[in-house]
């Protein structure tokens, strides 16, 4: 499976306080203020977070009678919203014409080897079966939920069933990565209290069109350099398929000193050029607040690097002033659209998350946000809002917004 991470050419690269010191912020990376009413919640009484498209080998959007399909994360929509993680499943989705159609869980009750299931990212193969790569957090039966995090691939064909889209329940669930404790430190505690929780997760699928190869790139965690402000440092794990699974390789970047947990890693070609996005929130950075809640991303002429941040900061795309929080877990299409969902909105005073069951939850969204949309120009960004926003595509087609299904 993987072992020490195997030694390749050059440095991570490093994102450092020298970066986020350049002018962050701006029209262009800034996203609009979502106005109310708020989009409609896609599944009534669940929250819905961290989606993302079942994709063709050449990026495009897997569609199966009429319909594309997509994963995300969800829960029911009970108590505090941070509460959601312990229960989080992973939900199968539909969209078409007339908008979302719920298809149900996405594995039978009791497959995972976790007792949760987080992100990741899913992928058809050309002989019709389908790799979801995600984050089993915690262990099967465990008593109180443990943040242990491990990355299994389920693979099993798309079935149909009375006019119902699902996944084979006899999907064989198999781990093939987890933190090696040498250069990426094991995910199995919190330190310092919630937010401070060590990663391994979120893996993101890519093949390479240099080297044909796939690799997956894992939000990680590395021992903290000196002065970090912190015990461990958020990374970018990368790992390359070998004919017996999967080998960790070093990092593509380490946040030095300025950032704890970065998630949701993934990698866009566009042009010639290798555009790495991730997503970080305020609480995240070191000090804390010193950069806004926000889609981050560098970009390098290969796979290997060297990466360069865009915009000079690194950021790609922020929440506006006003609402901070309103939105988070932005993934980038190859199209250049970007998915993410509504978080929470200001509630003036203490951080939304912070505040009693009560206050949180009118506060939270839990299901998607409006699409907008990147252009690229080397190293430089920005960020449109397309006419129609809310249109989810990942490649190929291009489907009217709708409401909910």
């Amino acid at each position: 499976m993987n072992g020490v991470a195997e030694p390749v050419r050059g440095e991570p690269a490093r994102w450092t306080r020298r970066h986020l010191a350049a002018p962050v912020g701006g029209p262009a990376t800034t996203a609009p203020v979502i106005g109310l009413p708020a989009p409609p919640r896609v599944l009534p009484h669940d929250d819905v977070w961290d989606l993302w498209p079942i994709q063709e080998e050449d990026g495009s959007t897997t569609v199966v009678g009429g319909r594309e399909l997509w994963i995300a994360l969800a829960a029911p929509a009970l108590g505090h919203p941070e509460e959601r993680h312990d229960h989080a499943r992973l939900r199968l989705l539909g969209r078409d014409a007339g908008g979302w159609t719920d298809l149900g869980h996405v594995f039978a009750d009791g497959a995972s080897p976790g007792s949760r299931e987080w992100s990741g990212s899913t992928v058809r193969r050309p002989d019709g079966t389908v790799s979801v790569f995600y984050t089993a957090a915690g262990r099967r039966g465990e008593a109180r939920p443990t943040f242990t995090q491990t990355v299994v691939e389920a693979r099993a064909r798309l079935v149909t069933d009375g006019g119902r889209i699902l996944l084979d329940p006899a999907a064989e669930h198999r781990e093939v990565l987890r933190s090696d404790g040498v250069t990426y430190l094991p995910a199995d505690d919190i330190e310092g209290g919630p937010g401070r929780i060590k990663a391994f997760r979120d893996p993101g699928w890519f093949r390479d069109p240099a080297d044909g190869r796939e690799y997956l790139l894992v939000a990680a965690s590395v021992a903290a350099s000196p002065g970090a402000g912190h015990a461990f440092m958020g990374a970018v794990a990368l790992a390359a398929a070998t004919p017996g699974g999967w080998s960790l390789r070093p990092p593509l970047l380490v946040a030095d000193g300025v950032n704890h947990e970065i998630e949701r890693p993934h990698i866009v070609v566009h042009g010639s050029s290798y555009y790495l996005f991730f997503c970080t929130q305020r609480q995240s950075f070191h000090p804390r607040g010193s950069a806004p809640t926000g889609l981050y991303g560098f970009v390098a002429p290969t796979l290997a690097g060297p990466y360069t941040p865009l915009n000079g900061s690194g950021l790609v795309l922020a929440n506006p002033a006003e609402e901070p929080d309103q939105a988070y877990a932005w993934l980038v299409l190859p199209d250049l659209k970007v998915v993410s969902f509504l978080n929470y909105r200001s509630i003036g005073g203490p951080d939304p998350w912070t505040a009693g069951p009560g206050a949180a939850r009118a506060a939270f969204g839990g299901t998607i946000a409006p699409v907008l949309e990147l252009t690229l120009r080397e190293d430089a960004t920005s960020v449109v809002v397309p006419a129609s926003a809310g249109a989810v595509s990942g490649g190929t087609s291009r489907l009217p917004p709708g409401g909910r299904g």
